[in-house]
């Protein structure tokens, strides 16, 4: 994947953040996450060592505040600033095009992996229809035979574990960072796409 930022242009975003108020570390990496609707995150390992440039160089300054500590744009830095605004016009502009292309590789990572996923349901429909055809006459008359019934509870239990894993999932994601409407219609288009492939393996 092309890189989120060219060369020395997160030094100069940061400047820019930080413009607006003073900011602890995790607020800037929550601030980027934000910009790029959720489809990038900067590490931390990315977002300190740039910053600690930024007060070796005399743009940004530091005050702690208990174990935390929270980096302030000096004077020098908006003189830095405003001396590159039109650099930071066109950094804009390439974020704006780095959020559509990640969302592009996202929305193909989706497709792909509905093409997977119905591929699984058609293989499970085709063993379910092969089961029950190889089941005795006298046991499909007398309503769920034992194989449909296993079948049955073991289509429930995926579906269960699915929908727990998924939670896990979101929950995880909550704790550290706001789910954004990108992530939300994600989640919706997924589960959509596979509640039509499943009933329509079902109704097959």
């Amino acid at each position: 994947m092309a890189p989120v930022f060219a060369h020395g242009a997160l030094r100069l975003y940061l400047l820019a953040l930080l413009e607006t108020g003073p900011k602890h570390g995790y607020e800037l990496i929550k601030a980027l996450g934000e910009r790029f609707g959720g489809t990038y995150s900067p590490s931390a390992g990315t977002i300190y060592p740039r910053l600690g440039k930024l007060e070796e160089e005399g743009l940004v300054a530091t005050e702690t505040e208990g174990r935390r500590t929270k980096y302030l744009i000096t004077e020098a830095g908006r003189t830095e600033l405003d001396s590159r605004r039109e650099e930071l016009a066109g950094i804009e502009d390439s974020i704006s095009a780095s959020v559509r292309r990640l969302a592009d590789n996202l929305r193909e990572d989706i497709r792909t992996n509905m093409r997977g996923l119905r591929a699984d349901l058609a293989a499970t429909a085709e063993a379910a229809r092969t089961s029950a055809s190889s089941a005795s006459y006298n046991g499909r008359t007398a309503g769920y035979t034992p194989d449909s019934q296993r079948i049955l509870k073991e289509a429930e239990l995926l579906v269960q574990s699915f929908r727990d894993d998924i939670r896990v999932e979101l929950r995880q994601h909550g704790a550290s960072q706001p789910l954004t409407p990108l992530a939300l219609e994600t989640v919706r288009t997924v589960l959509d796409q596979a509640r039509i492939s499943i009933r329509n393996s079902l109704r097959t």
